[in-house]
């Protein structure tokens, strides 16, 4: 991977590098998608994993796409 893709954002829609519990951050708004919370905005049950959040979700902040937040380190 070039280092303009690893700036592109870490997810990218590989759900492959995500565990369960893997928090992701919107690189447009720093927002951070905890699977332990949710998202109450698209209606998103508590302990949802990023990788099972449906195509069409998009950041609650700022609309950002998905395949645009980055994994956060554990």
């Amino acid at each position: 991977m070039s280092l303009t893709n690893a700036f592109e954002g870490s997810y990218l829609g590989n759900n492959d590098a995500l565990s369960a519990d893997s928090q992701l951050e919107c690189k447009i708004c720093w927002y951070v998608y905890n699977p332990a919370d949710g998202d109450p905005v698209w209606q998103i049950a508590p302990g949802t994993p990023f990788s099972e959040l449906p195509d069409h979700w998009r950041c609650p902040e700022c609309d950002g796409e998905k395949v645009q937040f980055m994994l956060l380190a554990p």
